[in-house]
């Protein structure tokens, strides 16, 4: 798989695109909520012919890129001190830290409560709030995943080789060749219902590899309020 950076100019504007280029039949144009623009291309495919697909589609790249800078300014860096506030499970929970004899991380009445023996140093406490988060997403997709494949009429077939938890840098999912579901550790920031629809997205492309009018039908029937989980998604995680 290669990647290259492209530039294509649709009126007095600039789109700006990623292009991955993998074994695939189909060409897939996908706009991230951090508007950047990735276009998923046959590794035969003429660059002439990718401009030509992206500059049909551009008129919905560019409302998808608007729609959203809505939600913008997003999230900024984290600098892990009392008082800022982070999304687990949808909801918004406040950092607590203390001195304690050992390290340990607890959620306990809307806080998330760091107990460790250098209170002032936020390295440390970055390491456990994000090994925190780990292990929570973990265990929570593992559950939303079994919970996922029973909208399908064969659970066992939808099953994923395995359920990978990575740090992704503009997209929520991904269904491998190999059909691993990796799942961005970000997502456990969201409401159960979204996470719900990025893996069930995910399981799709287990009959689908594209993103064409088979796919959407298969993921209309299993999650028939996808679009309403997906801008739920978007708002929340912006």
């Amino acid at each position: 798989m290669t990647s290259e950076v492209f530039r294509l100019s649709y009126g007095d504007q600039l789109i700006e695109f990623i292009l991955v280029r993998r074994d695939r039949k189909t060409l897939a144009i996908n706009v991230h909520p951090d508007q950047k623009v990735e276009v998923v291309a046959p590794l035969t495919a003429t660059l002439e012919s990718i401009f030509e697909k992206v500059h049909k589609r551009a008129p919905w790249v560019r409302q998808q890129i608007q729609y959203f800078e809505q939600f913008q300014p997003r999230t900024p860096p984290r600098v892990y001190v009392a008082g800022e506030t982070y999304r687990y499970l949808g909801r918004q929970y406040k950092l607590k830290i203390s001195r304690g004899i050992q390290n340990s991380v607890k959620m306990q009445r809307g806080q998330i409560i760091v107990s460790t023996t250098k209170p002032q140093q936020s390295d440390q406490t970055r390491e456990l709030v994000r090994e925190w988060f780990l292990k929570r997403a973990k265990i929570k997709f593992a559950e939303r995943l079994l919970i996922s494949q029973d909208r399908f009429p064969d659970p066992k077939q939808m099953a994923p080789n395995n359920l990978l938890v990575r740090e992704l840098s503009h997209r929520w999912g991904s269904m491998t060749a190999k059909r691993n579901l990796v799942l961005n550790r970000s997502l456990i920031g969201a409401s159960t219902e979204a996470i719900d629809y990025v893996i069930t997205h995910e399981l799709c492309h287990i009959e689908y590899l594209h993103h064409g009018p088979e796919f959407y039908d298969l993921l209309r029937r299993v999650m028939p309020d996808w679009e309403t989980r997906k801008a739920k998604l978007e708002r929340q995680m912006a």
